[in-house]
């Protein structure tokens, strides 16, 4: 049940596909029939063992450099940025960028989604743009159906996708400093693969001392069944380090019955069903837990043009309040683009939402790491 909470993601390409009367009637099989692959899952050969040695197997990495790299990019009017206390490194896994149904993993080659993962990046990356080394590698990603069934092949498709995240992320940590501090950040489907990377390869090891931050936003995390496999906390206040943070938003108001029916239905990490346990929000204005915040607070909401390839920051336009159950109101809906949601779900525009915030709030952690050592 865990893949279905992309659910409400496709009820808004169904909209593009069948229109709003049919929507309300089938959507779910609608969804299913656009976006699920009908044939069988085929598993595809590991990469070669040095593939990620190979720089076009990142989008960012150092020696790239702007403009080339989607993740070094600025919009307009951002003040000039104060040096981080200390050089850090960023590992980022961009979110479900392909939308076909014609293969379970995208192939690498596959040229439009590539294209919006660089949109993608340029958007929800480039807020860690202060850090020393961005490194965001191209994946075979799970294509967007199989995070919407329970058929056979959608566990293995995310699964595949994984194992490529996986193997990237040795080659990340091989390659910073061994004293570099590392952020981990993602969004959608990249921070169910950041929270799989916490759970695997970083909880309980001595590179867990080395992680001072980690941001899987637009993945719900229940606090009672998820939180404690992960080895870290959750961000208490604002100069915490080596937390996590992380928060799903909608407008008011929200409409999270069926986004909530299937949260309470799936398993956490620990095996038992998620029931009613709240999921963790961290406020992005404030950086503190279940924390609220008016708009003045918001330093530069990212307002983007209507391709997504550019954008304005508009500052004190959006507040921020987490509810008891962990989901992050924004109030009213502010005027984003045609990517809002049903339900007023403000997914798609998480990070852009706070952007500038977010920029402060990793600069902030770093120096309370650095401190703290």
């Amino acid at each position: 049940m865990v893949r279905k909470f992309l659910y409400i993601v496709a009820v808004f390409l169904v909209i593009l596909i069948a229109g709003a009367f049919a929507l309300r009637l089938w959507s779910s099989k609608l969804a299913e029939i656009a976006f699920v692959p009908s044939t069988e899952f085929v598993a595809q050969d590991p990469l070669a063992s040095n593939a990620y040695q190979d720089p076009a197997m990142w989008f960012s990495r150092p020696g790239i450099g702007a403009p080339t790299d989607p993740s070094r990019w600025q919009p307009a009017g951002v003040p000039a940025a104060a040096k981080p206390p200390v050089n850090f490194a960023v590992f980022f896994v961009h979110p479900t960028s392909y939308l076909e149904s014609v293969h379970w993993n995208a192939p690498l080659d596959d040229a439009q989604s590539q294209t919006r993962a660089k949109v993608y990046l340029r958007g929800m990356a480039s807020p860690f743009n202060r850090a020393s080394e961005i490194w965001a590698p191209r994946y075979r990603q799970a294509t967007f159906g199989a995070f919407l069934t329970d058929a056979e092949g959608a566990d293995e498709a995310i699964d595949a996708a994984y194992q490529d995240v996986a193997q990237a992320f040795d080659y990340f940590v091989d390659s910073v400093g061994p004293d570099t501090p590392i952020v981990l950040a993602g969004h959608s489907q990249g921070s169910h693969h950041i929270l799989r990377l916490l759970r695997e390869k970083v909880a309980g090891t001595p590179l867990q001392q080395r992680i001072a931050m980690v941001y899987p936003v637009g993945w719900p995390i229940s606090v009672a069944h998820d939180l404690p496999a992960l080895g870290l906390p959750a961000c208490a206040t604002p100069d915490q380090a080596g937390c996590i943070m992380t928060w799903s938003s909608f407008a008011e108001p929200a409409e999270t019955d069926a986004w909530f029916q299937i949260f309470r239905a799936s398993k956490g990490f620990d095996g038992q069903p998620r029931g009613e346990s709240p999921i963790l929000c961290v406020n992005p204005l404030n950086g503190t837990l279940n924390g609220s915040a008016p708009a003045s607070a918001n330093l530069g909401t990212l307002v983007p043009n209507e391709t997504m390839t550019s954008g304005e920051l508009v500052p004190g336009s959006v507040p921020a309040r987490c509810d008891p159950r962990g989901i992050l109101l924004i109030g009213d809906p502010p005027e984003l683009g045609q990517y809002v949601l049903p339900g007023n779900n403000y997914h798609v525009y998480d990070i852009p939402l706070f952007w500038r915030n977010l920029q402060e709030d990793v600069t902030r952690r770093i120096g309370a790491w650095s401190a703290a050592r």
